[in-house]
């Protein structure tokens, strides 16, 4: 089997209902850009009828799903699927459709400059928007979570959970310790990134299921920073990540020009 030049990891709970949809549209525009995949979903043990859909999927696209019965939370599924992942460039993605499928081809572009080693799909940058209906709370939550990480970083979306990365930028993060749900910026400053480029996109509201933000998650965000601030700040390794739209720490502007497989696996087994 050729070795996909893309690896996307999705991590999931009770997402079954968006599955499909979200690998037509990824399957629809990759192919088109003649770019090859794979696709990791990675379950927190939903029994949700996910097995079932990844293998009624396995003859049309790429995918492997890895159902995990012994570990929880996002950032860690993450972490699995990276782990597992086969392509050079790393895209991680939700699963319940709010980021768009057809922005890949764009994250994996400005890649292609050696000088990009983390690209961001941005809601907050030029050309960037969400869906109406996200409502008073959920917009100045996820503001004030942007402005407690600015000690950590300057990107305008450190929140975004569509980013993507090369394998070997992953490989030399440092002491991976995420909790809860924003792995991305744990990546942006274990990982040393220096030169960070955000692309606008369209922020779109889920389709079904529900949100699995909640009280918990907000207290362990703040878990995540306080073990970040110190990691920083406190003896653990420098990190020049987050740089504005386009900037760099050394000072360079770097821009991103905007242009227009189902095996299923647990630790113990391969289905």
């Amino acid at each position: 089997m050729t070795t996909p030049r893309i690896s996307i990891v999705v991590p999931t709970f009770r997402e079954a209902k968006n599955i499909a949809e979200l690998l037509r549209r990824i399957d629809a525009t990759l192919r088109h850009d003649g770019l090859s995949y794979e696709v990791i979903v990675v379950d927190d043990n939903s029994n949700d009828g996910i097995q079932e859909v990844c293998q009624s999927l396995q003859s049309q696209f790429p995918v492997t799903l890895i159902v995990r019965t012994n570990e929880r939370g996002l950032s860690s599924a993450v972490v699995t699927g990276l782990k597992a992942a086969k392509g050079e460039t790393l895209v991680v993605m939700d699963a319940d459709l709010s980021h768009p499928p057809e922005a890949i081809p764009e994250l994996a572009a400005a890649l292609e400059n050696s000088q990009n080693d983390f690209v961001i799909g941005s809601r907050y940058v030029k050309g960037g928007s969400t869906e109406e209906g996200w409502g008073l709370f959920r917009y100045v939550n996820s503001k004030l979570a942007t402005w407690l990480a600015m000690p950590l970083t300057s990107v305008n979306d450190p929140m975004a959970g569509f980013f993507a990365l090369r394998r070997e930028t992953f490989e030399s993060a440092d002491q991976l310790n995420a909790i809860g749900y924003k792995i991305g910026l744990e990546l942006l400053v274990k990982c040393n990134c220096r030169g960070v480029v955000e692309v606008p996109i369209h922020f779109a509201n889920r389709k079904h299921g529900e949100s699995k933000l909640s009280f918990r998650e907000q207290i362990n965000y703040l878990r995540h920073l306080r073990r970040l601030y110190a990691y920083r700040f406190f003896g653990g390794k420098r990190s020049d990540a987050g740089q504005k739209e386009g900037g760099s720490s050394s000072g360079k502007k770097l821009t991103a020009e905007t242009r227009p497989a189902c095996g299923t696996k647990n630790y113990t087994s391969t289905f």
